[in-house]
């Protein structure tokens, strides 16, 4: 995101199995008997992800979400390495491409930039609204309310998490505890470790955020293992570090399967709270942009490549909204729709997004 990224990956070929309803976007890269048998962990992790679903399949199931957001990464990678833990979120629902950036040539032009890109998934809307068209100097329009703002409004009893390699999320773009911003404030909070030098000292092309990114993934998992917030956000960052620094490649690639394997920290973690309780997790796990076509080293354009990202998602009320290209801004109201909040007429007649779930 903010600083010059760098990565690491190798190339592994891949079986595309996809769900029977939809073959040009749902698919299950890599879900292969021969790969599970290959991997115990990986086997135990599904095995505990179809377990826990049977187990909120039960009536009067609490609705729980988690979206997470993995930094900078193309749809067109994510769909040609190895990433078993995607894989087995979306077997649970679906996986699909959708768009960033809002609408070219139109108030709602968005730049595929990181921070635009988070603001226009935590309000649903676009830039026009929220104001955020950089990474720095930011002015967020609070009067475009947030996830997080509406959940603690509507109802102040749930508790909402934050767990994100980038403290200005919770600080800036969420307004925590501003007034203009509603006041609100999380329940649970990990961030602001890429601060920490004394912990994360500075290491070469800031392979320091690598090990934040670990540490988040880690700390959050078990916060949601103990404690189950209703909602939260995770938000993990080096694959944009790398992507900055070496553009597409095998550093990049091994980027991705890392930040894949950090995500089966807090996939294991749903899938045990499922397994044991009566809770309905809804994952979410998407990107914040594209990157070039030329080098994958930049950024902030609208080219195809740029402006196209993808979502994994575990529920299985997925609409033909999910499957007909979905946009970043679509993920508020699906989430709002999973945890059966109504939405007031005020703010929803605000939002860009339309939900993709049913």
């Amino acid at each position: 995101m903010k600083l010059p990224l760098k990565t690491v990956t190798s190339r592994i070929d891949q079986r595309r199995d996809c769900l029977p309803w939809d073959s040009r976007f749902i698919s299950l890269r890599g879900i292969v008997t021969m790969r599970i048998a290959r991997d115990v962990a990986f086997a135990a992790i599904l095995w505990m992800s179809f377990a826990g679903l049977c187990s909120a399949a039960t009536a009067g199931a609490t609705p729980k979400a988690i979206f997470v957001i993995l930094d900078g990464i193309p749809a067109d990678v994510i769909e040609r390495v190895s990433t078993p833990t995607i894989d087995a979120i979306a077997s649970q629902g679906g996986y699909t491409r959708a768009v960033t950036g809002g609408p070219v040539g139109q108030p709602g032009e968005t730049p595929t930039v990181s921070a635009p890109g988070y603001m226009s998934l935590v309000t649903g809307t676009w830039a026009n609204k929220h104001n955020v068209y950089d990474n720095y100097d930011l002015s967020p329009n609070y009067d475009y309310w947030n996830l997080f703002r509406l959940v603690k409004h509507e109802r102040p009893a749930l508790r909402i998490g934050i767990f994100s390699t980038w403290i200005d999320n919770r600080t800036v773009l969420l307004g925590e505890g501003k007034s203009e911003a509603g006041g609100f404030l999380f329940d649970h909070v990990i961030d602001g470790l890429e601060l920490d030098t004394a912990r994360f000292p500075t290491q070469p092309m800031d392979r320091q955020i690598a090990l934040v990114d670990w540490a988040i993934a880690d700390e959050g998992a078990a916060v949601i293992a103990q404690e189950a917030p209703d909602l939260s956000w995770f938000y993990l960052q080096y694959t944009d570090e790398i992507g900055h620094e070496y553009g597409d490649g095998p550093e990049f690639d091994q980027a991705v399967m890392d930040m894949d394997a950090r995500l089966e920290k807090i996939w294991a973690a749903v899938s045990a709270r499922q397994q044991a309780y009566n809770e309905d997790w809804l994952v979410v796990v998407t990107t914040d942009h594209g990157r070039d076509g030329e080098t994958g080293r930049e950024h902030e354009g609208h080219t195809e490549r740029e402006r196209t990202i993808w979502i994994a998602c575990n529920s299985q009320r997925l609409s033909s909204r999910f499957k007909d290209i979905p946009e970043i801004v679509d993920i508020y109201p699906s989430i709002a729709r999973h945890m059966g909040i109504t939405i007031p007429e005020a703010i929803a007649s605000q939002l860009d997004g339309r939900s993709f779930i049913d």
